[in-house]
């Protein structure tokens, strides 16, 4: 993340070094100077000069923390291992390890170099962080969130293109920080290897595309580094980082403010919030524009860089004293790139907490207390590279963040990201439950939890389709001349991803008989078993749901027996069903019984002859029938076919009666 370690610098001297005889000593001064890339070049040489294994192992540490100061992980991980195997002494080697390792997505690899750190140096806490964040990684880039993530390359160059601002309440101007050829000064930095970063514009032109970026103007842009962005709600004012001469020609880094004149930004000036000395950066303003927060390492701090803020009474007001904003969001690590929401929901990128690699994005909830709950924003708006920068538009969860994920362009790339919402859809079809055929034109009406009442008719294909709300519980009931009203039930509650909920409604005709499966009695018994307790619910439902409805409950046996006994057993049976009925609440004029015993063979219908290949819709299951198929596997099973409950409509008139209670 090419903008956190510029302003690791506190200052940068203008006149370069001075010549040094030791090309150690030369590459400690470009290293000490922030003069990263300058430094790896030195390191090297310097390298093959030496001849003590100790300062070799020195050099070759060194150079792993160039690469780590300029986020190159890959050949960071390469030089802490070179670090290590020459047996450099100091175990911090073995973090940095790991902490290259896990930027680098091989986290489990990571965790036996963290293991090999705790052993070293138990009490240090940035063990136990970066083994939680290797297990928390697996389980996030497992579990993903519903953020979509996509590079924006029409912002995107191969130079490092990061931190984005709003330049227009539309959201369709923005502002951004670029290393791009045709920056203002257009010379390397030692520091980044890069052209000194500038601030560049672009907006959505008349064909709806991102226009080609361009500087955003001499008002705010020098031959030095200008980055990291921000804007109040309004987009008329802007915030931002800038280094620049001091009386003494060092480049010091502040943070700058320009306000809008016309279309432009107007002159740049300098906000008196620290000492001259004091290197701070990465302004966030508040919705009402009293709260300024930005990062320094100035004393006083929890760790590294900070999140410090001022406030001011009106915007009219001096700035406040400079205030930490505490061991609640600051860690011993690096807190960077504050954004404040418009909600107040404060946004920063860190490495103390545990993460997925290097910064990851975090949110920080203020409750009423004061206190903050703060949370990793998981995969995919974080990576396991670094992840910065985010902000948002105020009324939807959509907006851009910056990261040096692979897949990127250039060095740090920008991203855009939104949260798809939620959906949910609920299909199907309504079907003859005795020939399994379609109905169309059947009514349906959805009625939800939530005070949703919807009605509609099913399609010629006899299909149907709701959309339905985030937790809320839903009966759907189906209603069609001809058929027995019929219901199903489905719920959004507990539910964060979209989904497509499929349901098939079965209507039983109500001119034929209606089997009763799992309605079950002991042999040469009529006593209900526990087992028929579901299904006879179930056929309470179905009097609950047709009020009108008389029924005749029908019991049946198979062939085998006597047909008196087969009669008695059966009746008996089916006047233990009404007597259950009856204790259930079932008003005992709508129900009659009778038992039928072997006299009325079932004949197989559509939905059964599916169930089995040996026999066909029509066929009628008589004992001539039975006996003459092949084996006895086949017989038993058209006897257990036949030993049935079942029931049929004797009347649609009936009144319920007014129930009073005691």
């Amino acid at each position: 993340m090419r903008s956190l370690f510029i302003l690791t610098l506190t200052f940068i001297m203008i006149s370069g070094l001075m010549a040094q005889k030791d090309v150690t000593s030369k590459a400690d001064n470009a290293f000490e100077s922030g003069k990263y890339f300058e430094a790896i070049d030195l390191y090297k040489y310097a390298f093959a000069k030496a001849r003590d294994k100790e300062q070799k192992a020195e050099i070759i540490f060194k150079t792993a923390e160039c690469y780590r100061m300029v986020q190159d992980n890959n050949q960071s991980e390469v030089w802490y291992q070179k670090a290590i195997k020459k047996k450099y002494t100091n175990p911090i080697a073995i973090l940095y390890l790991a902490d290259a390792m896990r930027a680098n997505a091989k986290y489990a690899e990571a965790l036996v170099e963290y293991n090999n750190y705790k052993a070293l140096v138990p009490d240090d806490v940035r063990a136990d962080n970066g083994k939680l964040s290797c297990e928390y990684s697996l389980e996030w880039m497992a579990n993903p969130t519903r953020y979509k993530v996509e590079n924006m390359y029409f912002f995107n160059s191969k130079q490092s293109d990061y931190g984005v601002a709003y330049a227009k309440e539309d959201y369709k101007h923005v502002v951004f920080t670029s290393s791009r050829e045709g920056t203002t000064g257009n010379k390397i930095s030692d520091v980044t290897g890069e052209n000194y970063s500038d601030l560049f514009k672009t907006r959505v032109d008349r064909k709806g595309k991102w226009s080609e970026p361009v500087p955003a103007g001499e008002t705010v842009n020098t031959e030095f580094d200008e980055g990291a962005p921000a804007t109040n709600d309004k987009c008329n004012t802007l915030y931002y980082t800038s280094f620049r001469e001091d009386k003494d020609g060092n480049l010091v880094c502040k943070i700058f403010v320009s306000n809008k004149e016309g279309v432009e930004w107007g002159t740049s000036e300098a906000l008196a919030l620290v000492a001259d000395s004091i290197t701070i950066g990465h302004p966030a303003i508040s919705p009402d524009e009293l709260t300024l927060l930005f990062i320094s390492e100035m004393r006083g701090g929890i760790g590294k860089k900070d999140i410090w803020k001022v406030t001011r009474a009106t915007k009219n007001d001096p700035w406040g004293k400079p205030e930490n904003m505490g061991p609640q969001i600051n860690t011993i690590g690096n807190e960077v790139f504050p954004y404040i929401h418009s909600d107040g929901t404060l946004y920063f990128s860190s490495d103390g907490y545990p993460g997925m690699g290097g910064m990851d994005i975090y949110m920080a909830t203020p409750s009423a207390d004061g206190a903050w709950k703060v949370e990793n924003m998981k995969y995919p708006i974080n990576s396991p590279a670094d992840d910065f920068g985010i902000i948002f538009e105020i009324e939807k969860e959509r907006g851009y963040l910056s990261s040096n994920r692979p897949g990127g362009r250039g060095g740090d790339d920008i991203y855009q990201f939104s949260l798809p919402p939620i959906e949910f859809n609920l299909i199907g079809r309504v079907i003859n439950q005795k020939s399994d055929d379609v109905i169309p034109g059947a009514d349906l009406t959805l009625i939800g939890s939530d005070g949703t009442n919807v009605s509609k008719k099913t399609e010629a294909d006899g299909t149907f389709s709701f959309k339905l709300a985030p937790n809320t519980d839903y009966r759907i009931v189906a209603r069609r001349g001809g058929f027995l009203n019929s219901k199903d039930k489905e719920s959004t509650k507990g539910m964060t991803s979209s989904k497509e909920f499929r349901r098939d409604i079965y209507m039983s005709p109500d001119d034929s008989r209606i089997d009763l499966p799992g309605i079950m009695y002991d042999f040469g018994k009529w006593s209900l078993r526990p087992e028929s307790m579901e299904a006879l619910e179930e056929l309470v439902e179905i009097l609950n749901d047709n009020p009108n409805i008389t029924i005749e409950i029908g019991s049946h046996t198979d062939a085998r027996g006597s047909d008196e006994a087969n009669m008695e057993l059966s009746a008996k049976r089916a006047k233990s069903v009404v007597d259950f009925l009856i204790t259930y609440g079932v008003d005992e004029e709508r129900l009659t019984s009778k038992g039928y015993g072997e006299t009325m063979p079932k004949e197989i219908d559509k939905a059964t002859a599916k169930k089995y290949d040996f026999l066909k819709e029509g066929d009628k299951l008589t004992e001539a029938f039975i006996n003459s198929l092949s084996t006895n596997e086949q017989k038993e099973t058209c006897h257990q076919i036949n030993r049935r409950t079942d029931f049929g409509l004797t009347g649609r008139e009936y009144v319920p009666k007014i129930k009073r209670k005691k």
